[in-house]
């Protein structure tokens, strides 16, 4: 692996059975986990959900100068996306006016961000980035990402910047698919797939509905059990048992309504995944413990406490979680060649794609030694 402070496709080992791989099925992975850094840190913090909060509060500081705060004195941490929402669309005119310049402040220093991205290398001529993360969820996210497009496009900036298409929730699980080439799924219903972050981990059953769309397309999530782990500062080996505890819920659900699964579990996890499924850094705001510890590989400890789905061994597989959540738009990618992620979370999670060439249809069958017409 490369001695930087991202993980990149040039000298790194490939592969579909690897842990972190930088060639899977349908894209090559040219960059993740990019920390760009700057004076007083890393750049992405600009554009992260805790960022967009110190904003409002700075709003709100000035305002209290003068007068009455109309949001109140509760914290904006502690308000919620749905309060702040409801504040944006029917609330106070004066407290929708601070919420509107906090995002029109957000707006700008993701722009800024989005910028120093495009000239990174791994970056160079991207086409269109996709924005998740939870952030993106609110409809103050989906504010301050359009006006954030409308200034990069102002500025000369030829990107588009678009929402990502499934609840960044469901989208977690669902790009844990796209990690498996294509055999792997086959026959099967559903796959199970984790998706674990710095407040919650997701746990979850995606129906893979290839008979409807060969491509994943049509892939949904049908069960999912959350932890907000966050609320209860568990250990690191308390995690992991609860984690065991809700996929073995799961694939006992499945199996009461005879869903097929297939004998997989894809991760997304925060960091730079070796490929032994260790993580080399980046879990520092992961639960309970040193997750980054040579004597710990969650891989391999899912493969011993639930060695067994269905008929068949079980096969584990972990990526990045900005990496998989991006792979859930794979198959509405395939008109652009270059695409990356942005993930507006705790911290700014990041990947840029480019687009396999898809293996060319075979020659029609012949007959007699000719073609068939």
């Amino acid at each position: 692996m490369p001695d930087t402070k991202e993980k990149s496709a040039t000298g790194s080992p490939t592969g579909l059975h690897l842990h972190g791989a930088l060639e899977l099925p349908s894209v090559v992975i040219d960059s993740y986990n990019l920390e760009l850094r700057e004076k007083d840190g890393f750049i992405g913090d600009r554009a992260s959900k805790r960022a967009f909060h110190q904003i409002l509060e700075d709003w709100r500081d000035r305002v209290r100068k003068v007068d009455e705060d109309p949001l109140g004195d509760e914290h904006a941490m502690e308000m919620g996306k749905k309060k702040l929402d409801e504040l944006l669309v029917s609330g106070d005119p004066e407290a929708a006016g601070v919420l509107h310049g906090a995002i029109e402040d957000f707006a700008q220093e993701f722009a800024t961000v989005t910028r120093r991205f495009l000239r990174a290398k791994g970056w160079t001529d991207t086409q269109r980035i996709v924005v998740g993360g939870g952030f993106r969820e609110s409809r103050i996210g989906e504010l301050a990402l359009g006006r954030a497009a409308i200034l990069l496009k102002a500025s000369g900036v030829a990107i588009e910047l678009i929402p990502i298409r499934n609840h960044p929730d469901e989208a977690g699980l669902i790009g844990a698919a796209h990690l498996m080439p294509a055999w792997t799924l086959s026959g099967h219903d559903a796959m199970l797939a984790v998706d674990i972050g710095g407040s919650n981990i997701r746990a979850g059953v995606v129906s893979l509905n290839m008979k409807q769309a060969s491509d994943l397309s049509k892939a949904k999530v049908w069960k999912s059990d959350l932890w907000r782990h966050a609320d209860e500062s568990p250990k690191r080996d308390d995690a992991v048992d609860r984690l065991v505890s809700m996929l073995e819920t799961l694939i006992q659900k499945a199996e009461k309504e005879k869903i097929s699964l297939a004998p997989l579990i894809g991760i997304g996890c925060p960091g730079v995944i070796d490929a032994d499924g260790s993580i080399d850094r980046g879990g520092q705001n992961l639960p309970g413990g040193n997750w980054e510890s040579g004597r710990f590989n969650l891989p391999k400890i899912l493969r011993e406490r639930i060695p067994q789905i269905g008929d068949h061994e079980t096969m584990v597989v972990i990526h990045n979680d900005a990496v998989v959540q991006g792979l859930s738009e794979v198959p509405f990618m395939t008109d652009v060649e270059h695409w990356g992620v942005l993930t507006i979370g705790t911290g700014l999670g990041n990947a840029r794609y480019t687009n396999r060439e898809k293996p060319k249809a075979k020659d029609a069958p012949k007959k007699n030694g000719k073609k068939k017409d």
